[in-house]
């Protein structure tokens, strides 16, 4: 039998403050556009939600959305009054007479997220790519958005 020390845990190890700080990041999404999340519910009880990532950096904002199994001509972006929308229809499976389904997990049907953008992007410059599944909108932000270094002069 091997004996270890006992050591008080730290609290971010704990799995449960991982899910306590999922659960207000969604509720802080939830606020950051509400009338958009009345249309994601009753997405939700009709359609599906590809998942979306939204990165920020110096220039650009990138928005990732999963997409798998959908064709280019499927798929509408738009933007408006500072949101990006990713919308769209993913079609089933025409179903087999000389068989049956024991099993059907993937969604099919229409989508939409939107995004609230955090600072104006210049809209003649946004790009949109979609490869292996994965739609990657590259949005470059105005100049009046992007940081500004300020010097400091000593006088």
């Amino acid at each position: 039998m091997m004996l270890t020390r006992w050591q008080r845990p730290e609290l971010t190890s704990w799995p449960v403050f991982g899910r306590l700080s999922d659960l207000r990041n969604e509720i802080d999404r939830l606020f950051e556009t509400p009338f958009a999340e009345f249309s994601r519910a009753s997405s939700l009880l009709g359609g599906w939600m590809p998942a979306l990532d939204l990165n920020e950096d110096k220039d650009h904002f990138t928005v990732k959305c999963e997409l798998p199994g959908m064709k280019k001509d499927d798929i509408n972006l738009t933007l408006h009054e500072g949101c990006l929308t990713i919308s769209g229809e993913r079609r089933g499976e025409q179903a087999r007479p000389d068989g049956e389904v024991h099993r059907a997990e993937r969604f099919v049907g229409r989508f939409q997220r939107t995004v609230l953008l955090p600072a104006p992007v210049a809209v003649d410059k946004i790009s949109a790519q979609y490869k292996d599944g994965v739609l990657t909108v590259t949005l470059p932000k105005t100049e009046e958005a992007k940081p500004k270094q300020i010097e400091v002069k000593v006088g």
